[in-house]
């Protein structure tokens, strides 16, 4: 246990799947060094719930706004780094990975570094409570000195390259977040996770794990879908998953890619029109027009932050960590302990 593997979950009002997720983690092969917890505001028991003291070694970081999944997964890796993780073993509270899922993910990791093999992650293999496959990752579109796709170079050891995936149990190290930043906050939900992976590997590829297996429990199942979608509430989210896939794709994808995916939103949204579904028209066509001059800044893991948006609860956390004394002023800190930045 040299690497420090320091585990985050990220929750919101979710309690009953937070505490099957907390099971799973406490119930590794290979434990973590630390269990974190971003609570994202939730306001449905979660925090009286991890006050508990069933975790007592738990450290829970509370936002005081619901500020999405991507501020959260932003939060948690800049926390994360901040005491002091080699490793960041991320994910979402629906996530239950298997006893050995994290054991697996950092003898690949081992693997590769004896190979000398440049990553910038490792993915569990997902699945969904019916045993089927999700949450696919693309594989790498790198290629070897021959000109194909070198993809399956380590297929037989059960690994294979990628260019982007999901937060479904990402491995990440340290050196990746010094190297090339932060999840884009201000992505709020859906696409930050394909974002992130997508820059992390203009370099060096990731790497989904063959062995390391996790159950995804999607809420309600399938791809994100707004023709499908019945929650009022979600509904008002796919502005931020349309704005969001036009950016990926005008930074990463070709423009032919960006055109087309406008002309099928304005169709989607004729269409729902036509079937007199004009609350979804609206929302399609508002994440167009947020998509003009969308240009978020990427943020570096030891930038400034303002650390007053969260409150600590158990156990308090520790003044003397070398990452946290750096972000301190003149030794002033709030929040049991936890260390204002400079």
């Amino acid at each position: 246990m040299a690497n420090k593997v320091i585990c985050v979950i990220l929750t919101y009002n979710r309690r009953e799947l937070l505490e099957r997720c907390l099971k799973a983690v406490y119930s590794q092969t290979r434990p973590c060094h630390m269990v974190m917890v971003i609570n994202n505001a939730s306001t449905d028991g979660t925090l009286e719930y991890l006050k508990s003291g069933k975790y007592p070694d738990i450290k829970v970081y509370t936002m005081k706004r619901n500020v999405g999944a991507a501020g959260g997964f932003n939060a948690g890796f800049r926390l994360a780094y901040d005491n002091g993780a080699d490793h960041v073993w991320m994910m979402d509270d629906d996530v239950i990975p298997d006893p050995e899922a994290l054991e697996k993910l950092l003898k690949a990791d081992e693997f590769l570094e004896k190979r000398g093999m440049r990553r910038s992650y490792l993915l569990s293999t997902a699945y969904t409570e019916h045993g089927q496959v999700c949450n696919t990752p693309q594989v790498s579109n790198a290629r070897n000195g021959a000109g194909y796709f070198d993809w399956p170079e380590q297929l037989e050891h059960g690994l294979v390259a990628i260019g982007s995936g999901t937060f479904v149990s990402i491995l990440v190290p340290r050196t990746t977040l010094e190297k090339y930043g932060l999840p884009i906050s201000s992505m709020y939900i859906w696409g930050e996770d394909a974002e992130f992976t997508l820059r992390i590997t203009r370099e060096q590829p990731g790497y989904l794990v063959g062995t390391s297996h996790v159950v995804h429990l999607r809420h309600g199942g399938g791809t994100i879908s707004i023709v499908a979608e019945s929650n009022p509430t979600r509904i008002g989210y796919y502005k931020n998953f349309i704005r969001n896939n036009l950016y990926i794709s005008k930074v990463y994808k070709t423009k032919r890619r960006t055109m087309s995916i406008i002309f099928n939103n304005v169709i989607l949204a004729l269409k729902m029109v036509a079937k007199r579904k004009f609350y979804k028209a609206w929302v399609i066509m508002l994440g167009l027009a947020l998509s003009i001059g969308y240009k978020p800044k990427v943020e570096k893991v030891n930038s400034e932050y303002d650390y007053t948006c969260i409150s600590v609860s158990l156990p308090e956390v520790n003044i003397d960590d070398t990452e946290t004394r750096k972000k301190t002023n003149s030794g002033e800190v709030y929040q049991q302990g936890f260390a204002r930045p400079t």
